[in-house]
């Protein structure tokens, strides 16, 4: 029997849609009016997307030596779903606390124009055995097996490992991080003599050579925000010696972030509300996909991701008023 349901439409249903992404709702707009919600979930469950489904729409939209590779994780929050399969309590960086949720490690390219996710994985330890840093590495393998060559690598703290920096290095890219403010540095001609690099006597706008513990040669600088808070930045390009640039390049890696909350507030990524997992995988490469869509139209009409889902709820709210 033919499914009712396909990605084209169930994509587009969450790039039209504001607050309700379930198969009820589909059902009741689609233009199959014979569509019933359990053709929705019929669909999410039997059909197997993967991340390499996503790479192939993205593909044409990359420049693989050019640019940045960012990557980073989310937490799509489900506070209140506590049976589903691929949600656990763990750490939301939003929230700065614990929270039930399903976690997202992600690979987004960009010139510092494009938001392009090109990788994702789902952060599962009890199904696959893996942490976010072995899908991370995992993701910049497959990266340079699709022939990537960026730049920079931009990561936090969190994937600044000397595990990661060192498999960065062996690709023959340059990577920039932040520091956790603990991690422990020595001047070049002090070898051994470590400090915490939040004790390194960096003047205003320096970039210093040092000694990072179990690495080598880094450059490290520091930013401070408006509130006074400090970051701690490194860099295995030796020749990244001007501050400026140093923090030009790392700019990029808030591009991340933005992808993170574009995702959450025009594709429903975190709205699936079946608690299998099978369903909850289709629903966030169907989102991923429909953020594509966003993307691209972005790209050649310049309207940003929001004002798009607003052109169509501005056309039916006019309808209605005219009707009325």
């Amino acid at each position: 029997m033919k499914q009712k349901c396909s990605l084209k439409l169930y994509r587009n249903f969450l790039i039209a849609n504001h607050n309700r992404y379930s198969g009820n709702e589909l059902a009741q707009v689609s233009p199959d009016e014979s569509m019933a919600h359990d053709s929705v979930n019929r669909w999410l469950l039997r059909t197997d997307f993967t991340p390499s489904e996503l790479w192939r729409q993205v593909k044409p939209l990359v420049r693989p030596t050019e640019g940045y590779l960012v990557g980073d994780d989310t937490l799509l929050e489900k506070p209140y779903s506590r049976q589903n399969e691929l949600a656990k309590v763990q750490y939301s960086g939003v929230r700065h606390g614990q929270l039930n949720g399903i976690n997202l490690v992600n690979l987004l390219w960009t010139s510092g124009i494009e938001y392009i996710p090109v990788d994702y994985r789902i952060y599962y330890k009890q199904n696959d055995d893996k942490t976010k840093n072995d899908h991370y590495l995992e993701m910049l393998n497959r990266a340079e097996q699709r022939g990537f060559r960026p730049q920079y690598v931009l990561n936090d703290s969190w994937y600044g490992s000397v595990a990661n920096m060192k498999a960065i290095d062996h690709k023959g890219w340059k990577w920039i991080t932040n520091l956790r403010s603990n991690r422990q540095v020595a001047p070049l001609g002090a070898k051994g003599a470590y400090v915490p690099v939040a004790d390194l006597d960096l003047i205003d706008k320096q970039v210093k050579p040092v000694w990072l513990k179990e690495y080598g040669t880094v450059l490290v600088c520091q930013t401070v925000d408006t509130k006074g808070d400090v970051t701690y930045l490194a860099t295995n390009d030796l020749e990244l010696i001007d501050y400026g640039t140093f923090l030009g390049h790392w700019d990029r890696r808030w591009k991340i972030e933005e992808l993170h909350r574009g995702l959450k507030q025009t594709t429903g990524i975190a709205k699936c509300y079946s608690t299998k997992a099978g369903e909850q995988r289709t629903h966030i490469f169907a989102a991923f996909s429909a953020f594509i869509q966003l993307e691209k139209q972005r790209l050649r009409t310049g309207v940003a991701w929001y004002e798009q889902k607003a052109q169509i709820t501005r056309q039916a709210t006019g309808a209605y008023l005219r009707s009325a």
